[in-house]
């Protein structure tokens, strides 16, 4: 069986339909198991969802926020 650390590496590849029959068994095995990756699993897919919902292309405010909070990152350390 998968352990967590192995089911996060594959995580992508099996939202992504990209797994081997025998690696999607693994995965389905330990999800059937572990709570915690079941939690992660929908986590993921929810990120996945809500990304696709972003509008395409450039968005300079969240470019100009994403620096701004960088910044202050590097202020406070």
């Amino acid at each position: 069986m998968l352990t967590c650390k192995e089911l996060v590496a594959h995580s992508s590849d099996y939202l992504d339909g990209q797994l081997t029959l025998r690696q999607r068994l693994a995965v389905r095995a330990h999800l059937a198991m572990c709570g915690n990756c079941r939690r992660f699993i929908r986590q993921m897919k929810l990120t996945q969802a809500v990304i696709r919902q972003m509008p395409e292309g450039e968005l300079p405010e969240l470019d100009t926020l994403a620096e701004r909070l960088a910044q202050s990152r590097r202020n406070q350390g």
